[in-house]
């Protein structure tokens, strides 16, 4: 994915009210931006840190501009979770999703039932297909990569979807994607959410496949590179976050 016109560059002053972010531009002017995630941001919303927004195409918008993504610890973080869908999706189609390079077709937002819905249904050349539920990640601590960043009851409820079809006999994945790259191997935030954790264990023995690649991000555009494994039962039990 590709950034086309240019993101903008300035200085991240703070984010609040969830969905907004004050950013101070590199002429010293500053602006209230649109902040398209519903975590957290836990490790990549400093005050002072490095910055890139997009410009709206919409002149109707009340704001602007996008938060796209925040730099800390000497890399860029994905925070428009807005995009993550369609990064996924690109990859998938580029063939960079090793385990699903025989997709034919795909679908986007599939209805389970009246009250869930999807992310993703892959189709495949054998005539199965798959459905897959996708999440961003971009909470990272001494390497490992961990999702949630804030308490998910929706999370979870997804989860127990993907356990129930894999159950029924149908091929069900959850797919998260890191857009950081300090990161070498992920596991669910236990000390965050245990509910969402346990959940993800439960899911995974009962048959969901559980996938996690990673996105090299900058300013010019992201692109998923690599797949991240999962950590072991040791990293399981590591120091609660700060």
């Amino acid at each position: 994915m590709k950034f086309d016109p240019p993101l903008l560059n300035g200085f991240l002053l703070r984010r609040y009210k969830r969905f907004l972010a004050d950013i101070r531009l590199a002429d010293g002017s500053e602006i209230t931006v649109h902040c398209p995630n519903t975590g957290t941001m836990r490790g990549c919303s400093a005050p002072g840190s490095p910055a890139a927004i997009s410009e709206a195409k919409n002149p109707r918008r009340k704001y602007h501009h996008t938060l796209e993504m925040v730099r800390m610890n000497g890399g860029w973080i994905g925070v428009n979770t807005a995009l993550t869908n369609k990064l996924v999706m690109e990859a998938v189609a580029a063939g960079r999703v090793s385990q699903w390079q025989d997709v034919e077709k795909m679908k986007a937002e599939v209805k389970i039932s009246k009250e869930t819905r999807l992310d993703l249904q892959l189709f495949h050349k054998d005539g199965s297909d798959t459905l897959v539920e996708i999440k961003n990640c971009s909470l990272a601590e001494a390497g490992c990569a961990m999702f949630p960043d804030a308490v998910t009851v929706r999370g979870t409820k997804h989860l127990r979807t993907l356990q129930a079809l894999a159950a029924a006999g149908r091929k069900a994945a959850m797919l998260l994607l890191v857009q950081r790259m300090d990161a070498e191997r992920f596991r669910p935030a236990w000390e965050i959410d245990p509910t969402y954790a346990a959940a993800f264990a439960e899911a995974q023995a009962a048959g969901v496949t559980i996938l996690v690649y990673q996105a090299e991000v900058n300013p010019t555009g992201i692109e998923v590179v690599r797949q991240l494994p999962l950590a072991g039962d040791e990293d399981f039990s590591g120091v609660p976050l700060i």
